[in-house]
C-alpha cells in the first residue's frame, strides 16, 4: 500500500463524509436500516420494473473504491426504479380517479438531483412528515431548519430550491438505521 493511502479500515468518520456516495451505498444503507433480506431486495426492485438477479444484486451489495463512478454498478435510472419499487411496496401503487394505475415518476436527470430525489423517494416510500426526516437527522447527530428542509424537498425548478449534499442523505440513513435497528 502506497503512503499516504487511507483504506477503508482505517478511515474516519470525516474522512467518509468528504467521499462522495456511490448508488450501491444507497441501496446498501436502505436495506440495514430497514432490515431487508436479499429476497426483499429482489421483490421490491420488480415492483419499480427493475429487474435484477442475484449475481447482480450481490454486486450492488458489494462495496464500491472511493474512485470508482458513482453509477458504476447501479445506474442513476436503476437506483430510481428501485425507490419507486419501495413506494410501491410500502404504500401500493398510486392511482387516479377511475382507478387506473399511474406509472411512477423518474425525476433524476441528472448527477446532481440524485439526493434530492432520493430523500423525496424515501419521505413519501416512509410516510415521513418534514418533523419525522427532522427527528431522524437529529438522531444522527445533525440538524436541518424547516426553510432548508423544505428547499430540498422542491422541484429543481423553482426559485428556492437548493441541491441536497451528501451529508443530508447520508444522516438520514444513518438516523433511520438507528430508529429501527435498536
Amino acid at each position: 500500500m502506497s503512503p499516504g493511502r487511507i483504506t477503508t479500515s482505517t478511515r474516519s468518520k470525516k474522512e467518509e463524509e468528504r467521499i462522495a456516495m456511490n448508488n450501491n451505498d444507497i441501496i446498501i444503507r436502505l436495506r440495514y436500516a430497514l432490515s431487508l433480506s436479499n429476497a426483499a431486495l429482489l421483490k421490491i426492485a420488480a415492483k419499480g420494473g427493475l429487474d435484477l438477479d442475484t449475481a447482480t444484486l450481490d454486486q450492488i451489495l458489494t462495496k464500491q473504491a472511493p474512485e470508482t463512478a458513482t453509477d458504476a454498478n447501479l445506474s442513476n435510472q436503476d437506483l430510481e426504479k428501485f425507490l419507486n419499487g419501495l413506494i410501491i411496496d410500502r404504500r401500493g401503487p398510486q392511482k387516479d380517479r377511475a382507478g387506473q394505475i399511474i406509472p411512477p415518476s423518474m425525476d433524476i436527470e441528472q448527477q446532481a438531483l440524485v439526493n434530492n430525489v432520493t430523500i423525496k423517494k424515501i419521505k413519501i416510500a416512509m410516510g415521513y412528515t418534514s418533523t419525522d426526516l427532522q427527528e431522524l437527522l437529529a438522531l444522527a447527530g445533525d440538524r436541518i431548519s424547516n426553510g432548508e428542509l423544505s428547499a430540498i424537498l422542491r422541484r429543481p425548478d423553482h426559485r428556492n430550491y437548493r441541491q441536497a449534499g451528501d451529508r443530508y442523505l447520508r444522516k438520514l440513513l444513518a438516523g433511520m438505521a438507528k430508529r429501527y435497528r435498536q
